[in-house]
């Protein structure tokens, strides 16, 4: 009762001569002047609205509300990005733009950018964890509400939101992208006084997305398993050598295709990995990287069959990034991928196997999505039928429910797919562009994760582009001039 007569206090006194719908509110009068000094001395001037609270029903004031940067000329037409801080599924706090990422580069090209807070599994309030899931998703889409109830008062066009995350938060931008106006988080929402408008977005940017989680060990012990790394660990090779092959039924139940509409399989599954990875080295050989060929590919003067495009997809959306011709003449044609998974795996350690689900199981403590699917007590939990079994129990329902909330493969329906989870709704909306990056030497995930994500998208007919960039480690909002040249392409 004090914290839903707190938010409606804090509603008030923000209110003044604003507009005020559901106990929200928002006023135009209210802007604060400020400047972001950008890495070349650009100084970018703009309009702060700050401490805007997103639900009526605020249960952590730490994190539940959002902060807005208009840029100067912006007006109710301009797109918005929407950049979230969440790492390791942790909470995030709403930050001031960054001169130094997508935010600051944002206001620079004339974007309205939006920085909401949001809870996470490590948030608390009166010795309650606040943030366990699907809290955190929760709280992005109640601030994509709180837009689109004031989009005729506040600048920018909350109908062309773009967002923007890493890591978990590549993840969070995915479940955005994948579950606007889902029903399934409706009674939720209503519940932290969300307002009653849609949360889909127009596009959204994953970089290195942790997702898919209930499959993310198999993806990873399937990709890792015959690296001298696995193959040394007595321990854990058994359990290695169990979900590498549980991977390989997860993608033939899958059904995914590839870019040119074949069918995916098991058998045929590490052969477009090498290609997405031959694409990867290719592009970066033809802006002037040195690719050494002791990383296990194989070089030649003359193309093998052509390069695939950049795009990849059925609908390429950046015509401008296709490849040039390679300038040294040089072409690579092949790739021995343990010798390059070697290679990844002797940049930095490998996770343990498993790589998530790892509480129990040979006496491992809990890991960070243990935590986010754990109980508001502080407790954490198995999520995976693997990890539970190994520890001699059954998940909860509530905990299978939760895990299906959090992963944006359950809600991109392929048309006239059969045995499909999740029917497609008259409201539900999935975002029509996806820019989704993954570091060819991140081994936070399995690379198979986010291209599992690009396919099924591409398959169901959004506009994907979609690379595995060439020696990037863990990371995000990198490359920036092709980032928004992609962002002014689907505008």
């Amino acid at each position: 009762m004090k914290k839903i007569l707190f938010a409606t206090v804090i509603a008030l006194c923000l209110c003044g001569c604003g507009h005020t719908r559901q106990g929200l509110s928002f006023n135009p009068h209210d802007g604060v002047e400020g400047e972001l000094t950008m890495p070349d001395g650009e100084v970018v001037k703009y309009t702060a609205y700050e401490h805007l609270y997103y639900v009526r029903n605020v249960e952590d004031t730490a994190y539940q509300y959002l902060n807005v940067y208009v840029p100067e000329g912006a007006t109710k037409t301009t797109p918005i990005l929407l950049r979230t801080y969440i790492g390791g599924y942790m909470a995030a706090k709403a930050r001031k733009p960054q001169a130094g990422d997508a935010t600051g580069r944002a206001l620079k090209e004339g974007y309205v950018v939006v920085i909401p807070g949001s809870r996470g599994r490590n948030s608390m309030q009166d010795n309650v964890y606040t943030g366990r899931a699907p809290k955190g998703l929760l709280d992005l889409k109640a601030a994509i509400r709180y837009l689109r109830l004031f989009d005729r008062t506040m600048p920018g066009n909350a109908e062309r939101i773009i967002i923007d995350g890493t890591s978990a938060g590549g993840a969070m931008s995915a479940l955005v992208g994948a579950t606007g106006n889902h029903p399934a988080y409706d009674a939720m929402l209503s519940d932290m006084g969300a307002a009653k408008e849609k949360d889909d977005v127009y596009a959204a940017i994953c970089f290195c997305p942790i997702t898919d989680l209930e499959h993310a060990d198999m993806a990873y012990e399937w990709l890792f398993n015959g690296t001298s790394s696995r193959q040394r660990s007595a321990q854990l090779l058994p359990i290695s050598n169990q979900l590498k092959e549980q991977f390989s039924n997860y993608i033939n139940d899958l059904k995914l295709k590839d870019w040119d509409g074949k069918e995916v399989t098991a058998d045929n599954y590490m052969d477009l990995l090498r290609r997405e990875l031959i694409r990867s080295a290719q592009t970066a050989k033809n802006a002037g990287a040195d690719i050494s060929d002791t990383l296990g590919f194989a070089f030649s003067q003359e193309t093998m069959g052509g390069m695939p495009p950049i795009n990849g997809g059925k609908k390429s959306v950046l015509p401008m990034m296709q490849p040039p011709q390679p300038q040294r003449g040089e072409y690579v044609i092949g790739l021995d991928m343990q010798r390059y998974l070697n290679y990844v795996a002797g940049t930095q350690p490998l996770k343990t196997a498993p790589a998530f689900d790892t509480k129990g199981v040979l006496g491992q403590p809990a890991s960070a999505e243990n935590e986010l699917f754990g109980g508001t007590d502080g407790s954490s939990t198995n999520f995976t039928v693997y990890s539970a079994y190994k520890n001699g129990k059954d998940l909860p329902k509530e905990v299978v429910d939760n895990v299906y909330l959090m992963n944006p493969m359950n809600f991109i329906v392929v048309k006239d797919s059969e045995g499909s989870k999740t029917k497609k709704t008259e409201k539900h909306s999935v975002a029509q562009h996806w820019y989704i990056r993954h570091g060819a030497r991140d081994r936070d995930t399995g690379f198979p994760v986010p291209l599992n994500l690009a396919l099924k998208l591409n398959e169901a007919g959004y506009n994907v582009n979609f690379l595995l960039a060439w020696n990037r480690p863990h990371s995000g909002d990198y490359a920036l001039d092709e980032l928004f040249a992609w962002m002014k392409s689907i505008m």
